[in-house]
């Protein structure tokens, strides 16, 4: 046994379980320290200096990996970072899947990774791509695993080694056109989930399904929310014409959301549609056909657009919302300029809201409709 650079007896001796070329850098680095790792080296150097307890060429070799991690090595080093326990380097790794979801996902290294680390970034709120592009890769994965178990690669061999991977793409962020054109016709699904998902896509209210329906925010830190009228008073139509609001910001965020005044009536469900427009060009840069149900209070009533919008500063939005319901509460006594101020660094984000001109059903900055913004900084 290797014993601070001393051999037992030759009865006693265990000859390492790891390439010579690393059990030899770990000799020169526990008489010299010194070690020069490269690419190929650094995995199994990794594993030597864990099986024999030297936590300063194991440090050395993790911020060599930290150094060379990009998105297409991400998942690979992922997985070795699981495998040696290495929480830190796994931060790392998925920290850099957030932000580089697309390019990690098409690199080859990702269908070699296990079904645990698969589940691992699936489970994630923050990755930044869109939900069907998380199916295909699922799907591609799902195509290499059943290779390496010898089954064939049918949807139905798909779904049993996808296992509970696959409960956890989250099927209604798509649009109805994505699910059509992709899970819906892959076969991986049941009839009945392609029906309840169908339902999910096109009636309201809508009913219950058995995936995630939460949004995705490739975003971090703290949600944030302002609220631009004073005062809720009752009874305000619809008609189909959508309410509208202008706005512009002083620095760049990110809306997940609005929150909508609900029915005057008690309880109810509306059929909803929210967009946020790019005001100059009239480009439709975010929107959800959704519902949202209401208790008569008259408290404002979230509705989420299916991923974050960005919105640059100085630059003119207009805020839609297009309800299909009874009249409801509205808000009056509204504010031009309104800021938020973050407790924790006391970063100031100010909106600034104008009158939309043309159909606006009424509201404008003073009363209406869509009296909250939530977003992230």
């Amino acid at each position: 046994m290797f014993n601070g650079g001393m051999a037992t007896t030759s009865t006693e001796i265990e000859l390492p379980d790891v390439e010579p070329a690393a059990f030899l850098a770990l000799l020169k680095f526990l008489y010299s320290d010194e070690v020069q790792i490269g690419p190929e080296t650094v995995m199994t150097t990794l594993y030597t200096a864990k099986k024999y307890a030297v936590p300063a060429l194991e440090a050395h070799c993790v911020e060599f990996l930290k150094k060379n991690l990009r998105a297409d090595n991400a998942f690979m080093l992922l997985t070795q970072a699981r495998l040696f326990d290495e929480p830190q380097l796994a931060s790392l790794c998925l920290e850099n899947i957030d932000k580089n979801t697309g390019d990690a996902l098409a690199a080859e290294g990702f269908t070699d990774i296990d079904l645990d680390t698969l589940v691992a970034v699936l489970e994630r709120d923050t990755l930044g791509v869109r939900e069907v592009r998380l199916f295909v890769a699922a799907v591609r994965w799902a195509e290499a695993e059943a290779h390496r178990q010898q089954l064939q690669p049918t949807p139905e061999n798909k779904r049993r080694v996808l296992g509970k991977a696959l409960a956890l793409i989250r099927f209604p962020l798509m649009t109805i056109e994505e699910f059509a054109a992709g899970p819906a016709q892959s076969s991986i699904l049941t009839d009945r989930e392609v029906v309840s998902l169908f339902l999910h896509f096109t009636v309201n209210p809508k009913p219950h399904v058995e995936f995630i329906d939460r949004p995705r925010c490739c975003l971090r830190g703290k949600e944030c929310s302002i609220t631009r009228f004073g005062q809720v008073e009752s009874r305000w139509g619809y008609s189909g014409t959508s309410d509208r609001i202008r706005f512009s910001v002083n620095r760049r965020i990110f809306v997940v959301g609005f929150g909508l005044y609900g029915s005057i009536h008690g309880p109810t469900d509306y059929q909803v549609n929210i967009q946020i427009i790019h005001t100059d060009s009239n480009t439709v840069l975010g929107q959800n056909d959704t519902g949202f149900s209401c208790d008569g209070s008259s408290n404002t009533f979230r509705v989420m657009f299916k991923e974050p919008v960005e919105i640059l500063p100085n630059v003119n939005y207009t805020a839609c919302a297009t309800l299909k319901g009874p009249d409801s509460h509205y808000g009056t006594k509204g504010m031009r300029k309104v800021t938020h101020e973050s407790s924790s660094t006391g970063t100031k984000t100010c909106f600034t809201f104008c009158y939309a001109a043309g159909n606006n059903n009424g509201t404008s900055v003073e009363d209406g409709q869509i009296p909250e913004v939530i977003f992230y900084t």
